[in-house]
C-alpha cells in the first residue's frame, strides 16, 4: 500500500508561483505513474498533469492542454517525491490539488478512476 502526502499549497497573488510536493511512503514501485488533479469548489475533479516511469531512467510526462506551458511536473526518485511547479497563476487556478498513483501501464491515463491511491490534498488560493 502506498501513502501519499501533498504539501506546498498556500495563498499567492495572481501571476505568482508555487511548487507542490507529493511525497510517497510505504509500498512504492520502480514502475509507476503519479498524477496531479485539482478540484475547485462546486466543480468536478480534473486532471492536471502526470508523470510515469518504467524503471529508473525512462520517464514520461503528459498534461492537460490548459495547463501545458504553465505547469511542470517532475520527479525526485531519491526522495520518493513528485513535484508540480505552478507558474503564472490566476484566480481560476484556485483549487484543492491532489496527487494520486497507479501502477505503470498502457497509455496516458487522465481519469480519476484510473488512479487508485490518493493523498489528502493541498489548497492553492490565488488572489486577484
Amino acid at each position: 500500500q502506498v501513502q501519499l502526502v501533498e504539501s506546498g499549497g498556500g495563498l499567492v497573488q495572481a501571476g505568482g508561483s508555487l511548487r507542490l510536493s507529493c511525497a510517497a511512503s510505504g509500498r512504492t514501485f520502480s514502475s509507476a505513474a503519479v498524477g496531479w488533479f485539482r478540484q475547485a469548489p462546486g466543480k468536478e475533479r480534473e486532471f492536471v498533469a502526470a508523470i510515469a516511469w518504467n524503471g529508473g531512467s525512462t520517464v514520461y510526462t503528459w498534461y492537460a492542454d490548459s495547463m501545458k506551458g504553465r505547469f511542470t511536473i517532475s520527479r525526485d526518485n531519491a526522495k520518493s517525491t513528485v513535484y508540480l511547479q505552478l507558474n503564472s497563476l490566476s484566480p481560476e487556478d484556485t483549487a484543492d490539488y491532489y496527487c494520486a498513483s497507479k501502477k505503470f501501464g498502457v497509455g496516458y491515463p487522465r481519469s480519476v478512476a484510473d488512479f487508485g491511491s490518493w493523498g489528502q490534498g493541498t489548497r492553492v488560493t490565488v488572489s486577484s
